[in-house]
Protein backbone atom coordinates (compact mmCIF):
# COMPACT_ATOMS: atom_id res chain seq x y z
CA UNK A 1 0.00 0.00 0.00
CA UNK A 2 1.69 3.02 -1.10
CA UNK A 3 1.47 6.45 0.71
CA UNK A 4 -1.17 7.76 -1.87
CA UNK A 5 -3.60 5.25 -0.70
CA UNK A 6 -4.95 5.94 2.65
CA UNK A 7 -8.12 4.66 4.11
CA UNK A 8 -9.00 7.85 5.66
CA UNK A 9 -8.56 10.03 2.02
CA UNK A 10 -12.60 9.66 1.46
CA UNK A 11 -13.89 11.95 4.60
CA UNK A 12 -11.84 14.90 3.98
CA UNK A 13 -13.25 15.73 0.65
CA UNK A 14 -16.54 14.80 1.79
CA UNK A 15 -16.38 17.18 4.85
CA UNK A 16 -15.28 19.67 2.88
CA UNK A 17 -18.26 19.85 0.23
CA UNK A 18 -20.67 19.36 3.53
CA UNK A 19 -19.25 22.07 5.10
CA UNK A 20 -19.37 24.60 2.07
CA UNK A 21 -23.37 24.06 1.55
CA UNK A 22 -24.22 25.47 5.22
CA UNK A 23 -23.11 28.81 7.05
CA UNK A 24 -20.18 26.26 8.92
CA UNK A 25 -18.43 29.20 10.89
CA UNK A 26 -21.63 30.84 12.04
CA UNK A 27 -23.02 27.63 13.45
CA UNK A 28 -19.74 26.47 15.14
CA UNK A 29 -19.65 30.10 16.52
CA UNK A 30 -23.07 30.42 18.10
CA UNK A 31 -23.01 27.39 19.26
CA UNK A 32 -19.50 27.64 21.08
CA UNK A 33 -20.92 30.84 22.93
CA UNK A 34 -23.73 29.12 23.91
CA UNK A 35 -21.54 26.94 25.73
CA UNK A 36 -19.08 28.93 26.83
CA UNK A 37 -22.12 30.60 28.79
CA UNK A 38 -23.33 27.55 30.00
CA UNK A 39 -20.09 26.75 31.22
CA UNK A 40 -19.96 29.93 33.08
CA UNK A 41 -23.21 29.47 34.94
CA UNK A 42 -21.94 28.38 38.09
CA UNK A 43 -25.42 28.12 39.99
CA UNK A 44 -26.80 25.12 41.13
CA UNK A 45 -30.53 23.86 39.90
CA UNK A 46 -31.96 24.28 43.79
CA UNK A 47 -30.66 27.98 43.45
CA UNK A 48 -31.90 28.49 39.83
CA UNK A 49 -35.44 27.57 41.16
CA UNK A 50 -35.73 29.47 44.16
CA UNK A 51 -34.48 32.37 42.53
CA UNK A 52 -37.48 31.85 39.47
CA UNK A 53 -37.59 33.14 35.88
CA UNK A 54 -34.46 35.21 35.99
CA UNK A 55 -32.68 32.09 37.23
CA UNK A 56 -34.23 29.57 34.56
CA UNK A 57 -33.05 32.28 32.06
CA UNK A 58 -29.63 32.12 32.45
CA UNK A 59 -29.61 28.62 31.27
CA UNK A 60 -32.63 28.55 29.15
CA UNK A 61 -30.84 31.05 26.88
CA UNK A 62 -27.67 29.79 26.28
CA UNK A 63 -29.36 25.92 25.72
CA UNK A 64 -31.36 27.94 22.79
CA UNK A 65 -27.94 29.60 21.30
CA UNK A 66 -26.70 25.72 21.41
CA UNK A 67 -30.06 24.21 19.93
CA UNK A 68 -29.96 27.22 16.90
CA UNK A 69 -25.93 26.92 16.55
CA UNK A 70 -26.17 23.18 16.02
CA UNK A 71 -30.14 23.32 13.82
CA UNK A 72 -28.06 25.64 11.15
CA UNK A 73 -25.41 23.38 11.00
CA UNK A 74 -27.54 20.60 10.07
CA UNK A 75 -30.75 22.30 9.20
CA UNK A 76 -29.36 25.24 7.16
CA UNK A 77 -32.91 26.11 5.14
CA UNK A 78 -33.91 27.81 8.19
CA UNK A 79 -31.00 29.83 8.71
CA UNK A 80 -32.44 33.42 8.98
CA UNK A 81 -34.57 32.09 12.20
CA UNK A 82 -31.85 30.73 13.54
CA UNK A 83 -29.60 33.44 13.05
CA UNK A 84 -32.44 36.12 14.92
CA UNK A 85 -33.32 33.67 17.69
CA UNK A 86 -29.78 33.51 18.19
CA UNK A 87 -28.64 36.91 18.23
CA UNK A 88 -31.68 37.46 20.33
CA UNK A 89 -30.65 35.18 22.84
CA UNK A 90 -26.86 36.02 22.93
CA UNK A 91 -27.93 40.01 23.77
CA UNK A 92 -30.41 38.37 25.97
CA UNK A 93 -27.27 36.73 27.83
CA UNK A 94 -25.70 39.91 29.19
CA UNK A 95 -28.60 40.43 31.65
CA UNK A 96 -29.06 36.92 32.30
CA UNK A 97 -26.05 34.95 32.39
CA UNK A 98 -22.96 36.74 34.12
CA UNK A 99 -22.58 39.36 31.14
CA UNK A 100 -23.24 37.11 28.65
CA UNK A 101 -20.37 34.54 30.05
CA UNK A 102 -18.15 37.45 30.63
CA UNK A 103 -18.31 38.90 27.57
CA UNK A 104 -17.15 35.92 25.79
CA UNK A 105 -20.15 33.99 25.07
CA UNK A 106 -21.98 37.32 23.73
CA UNK A 107 -19.73 37.91 21.14
CA UNK A 108 -19.10 34.25 20.16
CA UNK A 109 -22.82 34.39 19.62
CA UNK A 110 -23.59 37.77 18.12
CA UNK A 111 -20.38 36.88 15.93
CA UNK A 112 -21.80 33.80 14.75
CA UNK A 113 -25.80 34.81 14.13
CA UNK A 114 -24.29 37.52 11.89
CA UNK A 115 -22.05 34.85 10.26
CA UNK A 116 -25.12 32.80 9.76
CA UNK A 117 -27.78 35.59 8.85
CA UNK A 118 -25.26 37.17 5.80
CA UNK A 119 -24.26 33.52 4.34
CA UNK A 120 -26.15 32.88 0.47
CA UNK A 121 -26.14 29.78 -0.56
CA UNK A 122 -25.23 28.57 -4.02
CA UNK A 123 -22.46 31.72 -4.65
CA UNK A 124 -20.01 31.51 -7.10
CA UNK A 125 -16.98 32.26 -5.47
CA UNK A 126 -15.32 35.51 -5.54
CA UNK A 127 -12.33 35.73 -8.06
CA UNK A 128 -9.80 38.79 -7.16
CA UNK A 129 -8.20 41.01 -8.93
CA UNK A 130 -4.87 39.85 -9.84
CA UNK A 131 -6.66 36.64 -10.77
CA UNK A 132 -8.74 38.10 -13.58
CA UNK A 133 -6.08 40.20 -14.70
CA UNK A 134 -4.28 37.35 -15.13
CA UNK A 135 -6.93 35.05 -16.97
CA UNK A 136 -7.37 38.39 -19.33
CA UNK A 137 -3.78 37.72 -20.43
CA UNK A 138 -3.71 34.31 -20.63
CA UNK A 139 -7.56 34.68 -22.95
CA UNK A 140 -5.31 37.75 -24.45
CA UNK A 141 -2.61 35.12 -25.49
CA UNK A 142 -4.49 32.14 -26.78
CA UNK A 143 -6.28 35.05 -29.06
CA UNK A 144 -2.67 36.28 -30.75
Amino acid sequence: MSGTDSPHQGWRPAFRGWRARRPFLGGLLLTLGGAWILVTVKASLKVVVHIGMQGVAGYLLPAVMVLCGLLTLFSPSQRLFYSILGVLCSLGSWVTSNLGGFFVGLLLGTVGSCLIFGWLPDQEPRVSRRKRRKQARAADTVQA
